[in-house]
């Protein structure tokens, strides 16, 4: 096992067990990573994060294959050879193909057939094709076990052969592969109310040839699934993102899909593909001879139904839950990765914050916080339709900014998002304050996070509607402290976060944020239950227990006091030290990231460079190793002597929007604007350049090199200069460039992509080369629109979603010829 993990994350054996070690020894990923690097030989958290998620895999395959084992030796059938094939079975499916004969399962028709004694009539025919059929099959009649006629006879025959054939895991394994690299996914539109949900949402579930009714004119009409009514593309080519749009509009009845051997619109293709895959079945089950003979017919017709009507079926349900788990596990990193970028966002800091939480007959809900973020005041103004209120509310937002020393608006980012934003331009103007003092902040979860119980425990004073606002303010302030708060799920920065298993999901997305509160840190006498609920080795109960002992005896004067929290033992203290900062305490160490078993190695640091933290950098780290700290930890506590508590978050700037560019009708092709990066997918970026409609820049638009991923040039917070291709106002839709030096409208050719032609655009999206039985059409996914901060692009479960501003999405119109509409279909997210 070890070594398998080493050789996938390309380590030593020795430090993946060093790792698995500590992890069954209680410890916890953030420690390991940040205390323990001697140890692993400096392996970093997403490393060991990969390692336990694969230790879970591979100690789930090997119950499976002991419990697999056992069965197989309860029937009596276990050999050696089969023995040391279980053993050598790298994944679940391969451990399952081996097994599968000896399932305890239903009566088979196979089976039925060989207590009718006629297992030697298949094996009979196999040997002489040239044998009389009908006389041979005469000899196996008995009417007593069921077999009354020779066509009774042959039938038990096939079923023996077919089962045989599936039951052969060599061939199972080579056809399942050839299938992969070769075959091809199609799609057709299925008549409205025909078939719906057939599969009940289960991505293995198949839809064969033929059972989906012909299209009838319109039915998928405009629909965000019309790219997919006849659709093609090579099974090994497809993007995960496409395949969860294939399967989603599957489940939604939209669609019919297949796998097929070749493009089933070539009958000459898919004849001669069909054929190889038949000849390897034939040569598997020791056909031999030609089709000349009743006998040879008989069994080219069987090695046809063996293929068809059972192997292919079954490769089919197998490849999609390979692509369904690849599809996945893309997903889950694109969540991850985001939700990383905006977790470690750069912080305002202690900055008054007046936070605005947008609405229109509820009024905007209005919150002060100080630079603690405590709330000192609130208000609900009602600027907009239909009291428009607008000269009162402007007086009370600047009373309140005028009264609080606020130094920064934070504005919502939901409906009448684009009113308030304007409403609190004209403020900053009264109050003379610059245009980047105000942000739009994403308020996803807000809502969830206002009605929850951590919400009425911390502003129990406050009413539900403006708990919003306070924490719109707070995560200008502290993105990581706030958004701690809420499940990582609400936050909305996935991509098809809803069509992947939450289980997963949710376990990979706990990872991330734990990982980011600990390399931040958390100062122990402010944080709430919530953040401190994500610090290594602690968890809801000590958070609790920790808050609880701070509000009966104060603030803690060190670590060490610590120790006194009711529950909070030696194995907790040592996960959880490090992590926890307490600033002006007795201790100045307290406040830094070096661990309580270091203080000593830090005060021999010190006492060489004479209590210099200049000299502490020109110090050799190797003097100060020993068998307990080695070069790796030395480092770390140098760097803190001279830094101590350094954040690892970036410098907090807000984009400079270009001043009377306050709109998309104010956006211009040629334009070059500075925004920030709202959310990064797998097929490019968002961008917000403050008009309430986030642009796009395509993967194809990011560098004149090769970019696979989005985010080798730019992540979610980043605040990037970026060129405007193509707008489509009708559309609310924003074509942008990070190539500043592309041409635009009419310089390029409208509906052309920027650069690099049809080749570099298949190439972006992982479809390798233009071929002939492709036939691919412009897009893949019609009518999807965006939403601020997420990707889940094709909306949840199919309704509308919100754009930045809170407009609808405007599914379900024609397609714009513009190089913006030919980025969106490429991504798979329009018409």
């Amino acid at each position: 096992m070890s070594r398998t993990i080493a050789a996938e994350l390309g380590v030593s054996p020795w430090q993946v067990d060093a790792a698995v070690g500590l992890l069954n020894g209680g410890a916890t990923v953030p420690f390991i990573a940040r205390y323990r690097k001697e140890v692993t030989g400096t392996l970093d958290d997403a490393q060991l994060r990969d390692l336990e998620e694969r230790l879970r895999y591979l100690r789930e395959l090997e119950d499976r294959r002991r419990a697999v084992l056992a069965s197989i030796a309860e029937q009596g059938a276990l050999t050696v050879e089969l023995q040391a094939s279980i053993a050598a079975a790298a994944t679940k499916s391969q451990l399952e193909d081996l097994y599968l004969p000896y399932k305890s399962k239903r009566r088979t028709r196979a089976q039925i057939a060989r207590e009718a004694g006629l297992e030697p009539l298949a094996d009979a025919l196999l040997a002489d094709p040239a044998q009389d059929l009908d006389a041979l099959a005469a000899a196996y009649l008995n009417e007593g076990l069921g077999v009354a006629s020779a066509q009774d006879a042959l039938a038990g025959a096939r079923a023996i052969l077919t089962e045989r054939a599936g039951q052969d895991a060599e061939l199972v394994a080579d056809l399942r592969e050839r299938l992969f690299r070769g075959g091809r996914v199609h799609s057709e539109a299925k008549a409205p109310g025909k078939n719906r949900a057939h599969d009940s949402g289960r991505p293995g579930a198949t839809a064969r040839p033929g059972s989906a009714p012909s299209p009838a004119p319109g039915a998928t009409g405009e629909g965000k699934y019309a790219d997919f009514e006849d659709y093609v593309q090579r099974v090994d080519t497809l993007p995960g993102h496409r395949v969860l749009a294939l399967l989603r509009g599957e489940r939604e009845g939209a669609i019919s899909l297949e796998i097929a051997e070749a493009d089933p619109r070539d009958d000459t293709a898919l004849a001669e593909a069909r054929a190889g895959y038949e000849a390897a079945v034939a040569h598997a089950l020791g056909v031999r001879g030609g089709s000349s003979t009743p006998a040879g017919k008989w069994l080219a017709q069987t090695v046809k139904v063996a293929w068809q009507g059972r192997l292919l079926a079954k490769l089919e349900s197998d490849l999609r839950s390979r692509l369904f788990d690849a599809a996945e596990e893309e997903s889950v990193k694109v969540f991850a990765a985001n939700l990383r970028d905006v977790l470690l966002a750069a912080p305002a800091g202690n900055r008054a914050v007046l936070g605005l939480d947008p609405g229109l007959r509820t009024g905007v809900k209005v919150a002060v916080v100080d630079g603690t973020g405590k709330v000192v005041d609130t208000a609900t103004i009602y600027p907009h339709a239909p009291a428009k209120k607008w000269t009162e509310a402007l007086a009370v937002l600047e009373k309140l900014c005028r009264e609080h020393g606020v130094e920064l608006v934070a504005v919502g980012n939901g409906t009448a998002s684009r009113e308030t934003d304007r409403l609190a331009g004209e403020l900053l103007t009264r109050l003379g304050m610059p245009r980047s003092a105000k942000v739009i902040v994403s308020e996803a979860g807000a809502s969830v996070y206002s009605a929850s119980a951590l919400a009425s425990a911390e502003l129990p004073e406050l009413d539900v509607s403006l708990r919003g606002a306070v924490s719109i303010g707070r995560r200008l302030q502290d993105p990581l402290a706030e958004l701690v708060k809420i499940d990582p799920k609400s936050i909305g920065v996935g991509q098809y976060q809803h069509d992947v298993t939450q289980a997963k999901l949710e376990r990979t997305l706990d990872a991330v944020v734990e990982d980011c509160v600990n390399a931040v840190g958390v100062d122990v006498n402010t944080a709430s239950p919530a953040l401190l609920a994500r610090v290594a080795g602690l968890g809801p109960t000590l958070s609790r227990n920790i808050v609880e002992y701070r509000d009966a005896n104060g603030v803690f004067p060190s670590r060490a006091a610590l120790k006194k929290v009711p529950r909070l033992g030696e194995k907790a203290f040592e996960q959880c030290a490090g992590f926890l900062r307490i600033t002006g305490g007795r201790q100045p160490l307290d406040a830094s990231a070096v661990h309580p078993e270091a203080y000593g190695l830090a005060a021999r640091i010190l006492e060489a460079a004479g209590g210099s933290k200049e000299r502490v950098a020109t110090l050799d780290p190797a003097q100060f190793a020993d068998e307990r700290f080695g070069i790796p930890t030395v480092r770390d506590v140098m760097a803190e002597l001279v830094r101590p508590g350094r954040d690892p978050r970036p410098e907090f700037v807000t984009a400079s929007l270009k001043e009377g560019v306050e709109s998309i009708n104010d956006v211009k092709p040629g334009m070059i604007l500075e925004g920030t990066v709202s959310n990064v997918a797998a097929f490019g970026a968002f961008v917000d350049l403050g008009v309430h409609q986030d642009g796009l820049v395509h993967v194809s638009a990011m560098s004149s090199r090769f970019i696979s991923d989005p985010r080798e040039v730019v992540q979610s917070g980043q605040i990037v200069k970026v060129k405007v291709l193509e707008v489509d106002v009708a559309r609310k839709r924003i074509s942008l460039t990070l190539r500043l030096d592309d041409e635009v409208g009419a310089e390029r050719g409208v509906g052309k992509p920027a650069r690099g032609g049809e080749e570099r655009r298949r190439a972006s999206e992982g479809a390798g080369p233009t071929k002939p039985d492709d036939q691919r059409k412009p897009g893949d996914q019609r009518g999807a629109r965006r939403s601020n901060g997420g990707a889940s692009r094709t909306g949840d479960g199919g309704a509308p979603r919100q754009g930045s501003g809170g407009k609808p999405g405007g599914q379900g119109q024609p397609a714009a010829d513009t190089a913006l509409a030919d980025a969106l279909r490429r991504a798979g997210l329009a018409r």
